[in-house]
This record gives structure tokens, C-alpha cells and sequence, in this order.
């Protein structure tokens, strides 16, 4: 088993938590090491919260240019908070769309179940030996329906939709830092 899926991921560390042992396992272009630096980095650089909602900060900007400007360094300054809204109303999605949770647990049990088949034998289908990659299509082909009923492509447009207007209407109206405003005002027209 190892060997197949050392093919697609590559061993992540085994954590022992409780006494049962787990292992994290990435796609090989995604190492660990560099997804856990991502998310850390994403942490260190999180602004404050109480800084981001601060409704005295919010104005209109005089005209389309301040805007752009505003648009350009909040997105910049804010970035790791814009993220974690993003991923907060991807949770929200899911967790408000039962038939969404039914095709997610569909594909995460159809998933595990290939993964126990494979620790124990070659999964053969109409005489012909699958690899790991056509057993996780196979899963994946599976759980179409069930993402289709449950609005699946809707969801992924929807949560796209949200996160442009409420991260592109904050960084629109929200004044800039104090420090980044002198930068501004300090450059040549």
C-alpha cells in the first residue's frame, strides 16, 4: 500500500493523539513542510481583528483612484485576514448545506474505503488492475451525483461571489493605515 500511495503522496509525519496513530498524507507537489510554513506564515501575519471590523475606519474614498489605491495596499495589508474570511465562508457553506455534507462524507467514505481495499489487495475492476489515481477518479465519479443534487457548482460560485464583494467592499472602504497614507502622500504627482 505504501508503495501506491507513495506514487501520488508523499508521508506526512505520524502524529500520535489519543493513542491512535494518523498519518497526514499531501499531494507530492504540496510537501508538508511547506504547507505547514504557509499556514504559519498566514498566522504570523494576521492583522488585528478588532483593527479589521473598525466601523470609524470606513469611508467613502474621494474618487476611483483613492480607491484603487485603497484596493491595492489593503488587499496587501490585510491579506492572511482575507483568507481566513474566505475559508470561513467556505465553512459556512458547507455546514448550512446538509445535502453538501452528504456528498462530502459520500466522497470522504468512498475515499477511505479504497484506501483500506488497497492495504489489502489490488483492486481489480472487469479483470484489469486500477491504480490509486483511477480508484480516487472512481471514488470521485461516484460522489458526482451527490454533489450535483446537493448544488455543488453553486456553492463554489456562491462562496466566490461572497468573498469578491465582502474582501473587495472592505479593502474599497476601509482607510488606510496611517503609515501607508504619509507613503502615499509623500509621493510625486
Amino acid at each position: 500500500m505504501d508503495a501506491k500511495v507513495g506514487e501520488l503522496f508523499s508521508d506526512g509525519a505520524t502524529e500520535e493523539t489519543g493513542g491512535i496513530g494518523k498519518k497526514i498524507y499531501l499531494p507530492k507537489m504540496i510537501s508538508q513542510v511547506a504547507a505547514k510554513e504557509w499556514l504559519d506564515r498566514r498566522r504570523a501575519t494576521i492583522r488585528p481583528w478588532a483593527n479589521f471590523v473598525d466601523q470609524r475606519r470606513f469611508s467613502k474614498p474621494r474618487n476611483f483612484g483613492e480607491m484603487c489605491k485603497r484596493l491595492v495596499k489593503n488587499v496587501e495589508y490585510f491579506q492572511s485576514n482575507y483568507v481566513f474570511v474566505f475559508l470561513g465562508l467556505i465553512l459556512y457553506c458547507i455546514v448550512t448545506s446538509p445535502m453538501l455534507l452528504i456528498a462530502l462524507a459520500v466522497f470522504f467514505g468512498a475515499c477511505y474505503i479504497i484506501y483500506l481495499k488497497t492495504q489489502q489487495s489490488k483492486l481489480i475492476l472487469f479483470g484489469r488492475e486500477l491504480s490509486t489515481a483511477h480508484q480516487y477518479g472512481l471514488a470521485g465519479a461516484v460522489s458526482f451525483p451527490f454533489f450535483w443534487l446537493a448544488g455543488a457548482g453553486s456553492a463554489v460560485f456562491w462562496v466566490l461571489g461572497a468573498t469578491l464583494v465582502s474582501i473587495g467592499s472592505h479593502a474599497a472602504f476601509h482607510e488606510l493605515e496611517s503609515a501607508e497614507v504619509e507613503e502615499l502622500q509623500m509621493e510625486s504627482v
